[in-house]
């Protein structure tokens, strides 16, 4: 079983693959969450799956909340994880591990212990515009990213069957500053959608609240809305045709990133 959330697709691409390689069953974190769809079972010798992207050095949000309120019946035989990432990961492993270990001490009886037995960091191509100085990857570095991304996951999805304990994850400088001092501001600051707007150039079409993956956009006189539940990962922003949708002005004219499937 693989638990997964992705915004843009870096992380479907890596879910997709690893499930058809291990021949596991996939379950999108924000589907299950509005379902309110928290408890599994693992059948005898099932392994444990979690794939996400990595947002300012560390879990999403979203997909920590999800794991705080998980109930699992059964002891994965390898319980592992993949994050995709632009560049490095920072501290995400410590947030990560101890997320899982707090998750397994809240499990009752015929539950099993959240431990963690492998985590990976992969490099996908970026996403995360928001802010000035961020910029998206050229199409040939994007192209290059997910090729390479491809050979990796093939790799890590062969140390995961032969259930191998290791950590492979790219820290990056100042993994410590990153993920605990600039990702609260980043959470406090900037996961806002209140910055989100819109051009003319709109044509109401629905595709914004179509990729969505929190449902968070309904379409208002043919001009998307934005209701507050955002994790601010791009997917509007990046698949409207019209490019008519902007944060604020640190993404104009920064072009767009449709996905790994369009390279």
């Amino acid at each position: 079983m693989i638990f997964y959330y992705s915004g843009c697709g870096n992380s479907r691409m890596a879910a997709d693959q690893l499930a058809e390689r291990l021949g596991e069953k996939l379950v999108f974190i924000p589907d299950a969450a509005r379902a309110g769809e928290y408890c599994y079972t693992l059948e005898e010798g099932e392994m444990l799956g979690f794939v996400w992207p990595v947002y300012c050095w560390a879990p999403p949000k979203l997909v920590l909340d999800f794991v705080s309120k998980l109930k699992i019946n059964g002891r994965p035989s390898h319980c592992w994880t993949v994050c995709t990432c632009g560049d490095t990961a920072g501290h995400t492993e410590k947030v990560w591990r101890k997320a899982l270990k707090n998750a397994g001490k809240r499990l009752g009886q015929g539950t099993m212990d959240l431990s963690l037995d492998a985590i990976y960091s992969v490099i996908m191509p970026e996403t995360y515009i928001n802010l000035k100085g961020m910029m998206l990857d050229t199409p040939e570095g994007a192209a290059r990213k997910v090729a390479d991304a491809k050979v990796r996951l093939d790799e890590i999805a062969k140390s995961i069957a032969a259930h191998r304990k290791e950590s492979s994850m790219i820290l990056g400088p100042k993994p410590w500053l990153n993920t605990y001092l600039v990702r609260p501001l980043f959470y406090a600051f900037l996961v806002k959608d209140r910055y989100f707007t819109v051009s003319d150039a709109c044509k109401g079409c629905g595709r914004c609240a179509e990729v969505c993956p929190l449902k968070n956009i309904t379409i208002v006189d043919k001009r998307p809305r934005w209701n507050g539940n955002c994790t601010t990962c791009e997917a509007c922003y990046h698949n409207c045709p019209a490019n008519a949708i902007q944060f604020g002005k640190a993404t104009l004219g920064k072009g767009q990133y449709r996905g790994p499937d369009s390279l």
